[in-house]
């Protein structure tokens, strides 16, 4: 049985605190550059879904006040159909009131001319005496 012999390697030699230096900031570095980039990387995703967002509020907001102003302007439109509708229920009030004025009148005419046609020339009589006796 033979043995085989391994090679023996040689031991690298020790780092000198430079080396070490330079290692751990290149190290430190490619973590933040990694982390960085992704950390920054979502950030600026957000930071456009937030500007997209803002486009359409904007978009939204103008179509509101487009349409707020399309509902005033129906708003006024029904207002006028209630005032004319307001006025005619007046005008109506106005016309039975004057009908109803104008009926009371003629009614009195009535009356007056029933009296005079019963009484005959009576009325004529007494009216004439009430007219002699204030002069005297």
């Amino acid at each position: 049985m033979s043995a085989t012999a391994l090679p023996i390697q040689p031991t690298p030699p020790s780092p000198t605190p430079q080396q070490t230096a330079e290692a751990r900031a290149a190290f430190t570095a490619s973590l933040l550059s990694a982390g960085t980039s992704t950390v920054e990387s979502d950030l600026k995703t957000r930071a456009a879904d937030l500007h997209a967002n803002t486009a359409a509020i904007d978009k939204q907001e103008q179509a509101l006040l487009k349409e707020t102003k399309n509902l005033g302007k129906e708003s006024d439109k029904w207002q006028k159909v209630v005032d004319d509708g307001a006025r005619g229920v007046k005008e109506t009030g106005d016309v039975q009131n004057w009908a109803e004025m104008l009926e009371r009148d003629l009614c009195v005419l009535e009356d007056t001319m029933a009296m005079v046609e019963e009484d005959g020339g009576n009325v004529k009589k007494a009216g004439n005496e009430g007219l002699a006796s204030g002069r005297r």
